[in-house]
């Protein structure tokens, strides 16, 4: 059967799994969330058929496509489906709802599970996507957590989610700390795989509640914050954080132990900063890197780099609605700090 989505929710759907049946490369960019993929072709088969669809001859093109889709179908059914029973009921999608996902449905029926088919494929979902993120109005009452380097923000929206509060990690659905230092292992998401993580994080919440959100610059990292989301976000209610210099510094080293453990990625990170600091400045850090000094590196980072760099711009449209100040940033100061945050959005 054919099936439309009613949201980007992806809740409630009367399917045991989705399953992406195109080439590894288009899973890799981006993927309804949840979804498993078992190829009808791998990326060399696609592009082989293509190659004879175009230079060759159509009806071949065809021919050698179902006979490829034939063998890794079966290669599926005897692997990663050998342990679905006969209630199993998948939703298949390629690229636009066309041959590769009407192949592998048509087996899968034939098998006697309940298959559906998502009608316009991939091609469909991301408009629904780009809807939602470039088109549409993101219809949420967004609240800033904002504060310099080092006031512990992300770590505050784990505090507020514990507490009952609604919250989008912008830096964990783009897998960076938003910083020259920010990168985290396995690398980011392709813009496409972001925008499907916010639509999907954004589309969960309710409209009637407040939804926390640290506060950014456009990018995070090499993603974009999309339009929609920007948008309220010039224009969002803000709550500040605030605490002493040598606290924040403290902190950084909870944060980033992948630097402090590696002598040449923290080297590299430091050199990323020569075009922002005169030279000696950045001979400097180098020095108290070397020498283990690392609280010491992190205050001067946050006084000279990180403070001058994102104080808000004036002009700004953003709405301050309260303070919270910290004597220190740690675990139990941050979940104090939420229910004051909490206390503020009102």
């Amino acid at each position: 059967m054919d099936f439309t989505l009613p949201d980007l929710r992806l809740t409630d759907l009367p399917f045991d799994d989705i399953v992406d049946v195109r080439s590894p490369s288009e899973f890799a960019e981006d993927h309804v969330p949840g979804a498993i993929n078992l190829p009808a072709m791998s990326d060399a088969e696609r592009a082989q058929v293509g190659t004879i669809y175009v230079r060759e001859d159509r009806f071949k093109a065809r021919r050698i496509g179902a006979a490829l889709v034939s063998r890794n179908v079966a290669a599926h059914l005897e692997g990663p489906l050998a342990d679905r029973d006969g209630s199993w009921r998948p939703l298949v999608y390629c690229w636009r709802g066309g041959q590769r996902s009407g192949s592998v449905a048509t087996i899968f029926d034939q098998i006697g599970w309940r298959v559906g088919r998502l009608t316009g494929g991939y091609k469909a979902y991301r408009k629904m996507v780009s809807d939602r993120l470039y088109q549409d109005a993101l219809g949420l009452r967004i609240v800033l957590i904002d504060g310099g380097t080092g006031h512990g923000k992300t770590q505050l929206l784990d505090h507020l989610a514990a507490a009952g509060a609604q919250i989008v990690n912008l830096e964990g659905l783009a897998n960076h700390r938003g910083s020259n230092f920010g990168g985290w292992a396995n690398g980011q998401p392709s813009q496409k795989m972001f925008e499907s993580r916010l639509a999907q994080a954004f589309g969960a919440q309710d409209p009637a509640r407040p939804v926390f959100v640290e506060s950014e610059s456009n990018a995070i990292g090499r993603v974009l914050l999309p339009p929609a989301l920007w948008s309220v976000m010039g224009t969002a209610e803000v709550i500040g954080l605030r605490a002493p210099l040598t606290a924040r510094a403290q902190f950084l080293m909870t944060t980033y132990p992948d630097l402090t453990a590696d002598a040449d990625l923290l080297r590299q990170r430091i050199e990323t900063l020569r075009n922002y600091q005169p030279g000696q400045r950045i001979a400097d850090w180098h020095g108290l890197a070397e020498a283990g000094e690392y609280v010491a590196l992190a205050g001067e980072l946050i006084e000279h780099h990180y403070d001058p760099r994102y104080r808000r711009p004036e002009g700004s449209m953003r709405r301050d609605i309260g303070v919270v100040e910290m004597t220190s940033v740690d675990d139990a100061a941050l979940a104090q700090a939420a229910d004051r945050v909490i206390a503020l959005a009102g």
